[in-house]
């Protein structure tokens, strides 16, 4: 089944553009990530998606359902986590998970009690007392709480600090591993890689890459460090190049003979040559405009 599935998706805002003809599929039990930078079309494409917004043309379906006119089922069946949380003033935190609950029809209290100890979230507490982490651990929670079949993850570690990031993926990968379907939105690449198994790359507003984590972080460069005295002026395929007294890093996607054949006319005391990270491999699908490194 095909949990989230557009085609030709399309959102402005008057002439300003939010996403552009999106041709997207999730797959039931998918953990997916949807990366971009800031201003890419991320959110834009989920408020989309839940109904929140219309677009302006194309169409689309979350759960089998259209999202015009079944919006209202989608969101009884998705958690959603948007990337601020903003709550009702003056209400304490079990108020507020218990009108979540309410909204949706059901009693999460079991769940939401598990979930607040995991996340060290104090319920007692006003929710214009919190810091803005605290806050984020409150949207997890009603995002979650009442086991919904698609989870909806908009920038979702902003303000937890590395222990709750770490939980917090625990979480996500109990209920991806019982059959619950999880989209990411990060801009933050070693959240995707750690956790994802397909990916898509939105890059102003349109889709420029989706495939397995894996395929996208495969590159014909490589990261080259060498020291010694050597001269590599002039040498085709090199990229993103930073020097130090002696030393050379960059990454190489020329032929790997010529390069060896020049270091060799110079006196190498070190060198390592190494896979780039997938962060330094989307840097360039973004300054490329789509092209792969």
């Amino acid at each position: 089944m095909q949990v989230i599935k557009t085609e030709n998706l399309t959102k402005y805002y008057g002439k300003a553009r939010g996403i552009i003809a999106l041709d997207l599929s999730v797959q039931q039990g998918e953990c997916f990530g949807f990366i971009g930078p800031n201003g890419a079309g991320k959110s834009t494409t989920i408020r989309t998606l839940l109904g929140l917004i219309s677009p302006t043309s194309g169409t689309a379906s979350v759960l089998g359902k259209n999202i015009i006119t079944e919006k209202q089922d989608i969101l009884r069946e998705t958690g959603y986590l948007p990337s601020e949380a903003v709550f009702y003033s003056g209400m304490r935190v079990k108020d507020i998970l218990r009108l979540s609950a309410d909204l949706r029809g059901k009693d999460c209290s079991k769940e939401a009690a598990v979930l607040c100890e995991r996340l060290d979230l104090d319920t007692s507490r006003k929710a214009d007392e919190l810091s803005f982490g605290n806050r984020k651990k409150v949207a997890i929670v009603c995002a979650l709480q009442s086991n919904p079949q698609l989870l909806i993850l908009d920038e979702p570690t902003g303000g937890l600090d590395p222990l709750m990031q770490h939980e917090f993926f625990e979480i996500i990968r109990e209920r991806n591993k019982n059959g619950t379907t999880v989209f990411i939105s990060s801009h933050i690449l070693s959240e995707v890689q750690n956790n994802c198994t397909r990916a898509a790359v939105i890059r102003e507003g349109r889709i420029i890459a989706c495939d397995n984590v894996d395929a996208l972080g495969r590159s014909n460069a490589k990261r080259v460090s060498v020291s010694g005295e050597i001269d590599i002026s002039g040498l085709d395929g090199i990229k993103d190049l930073s020097t130090a007294e002696r030393s050379f890093s960059f990454l190489y996607s020329g032929d790997m003979n010529t390069l060896l054949q020049r270091l060799s006319q110079g006196k190498v005391s070190d060198l390592s040559i190494s896979e780039p990270d997938l962060e330094e491999i989307f840097l360039h699908y973004y300054e490329k405009k789509g092209g792969a490194v």
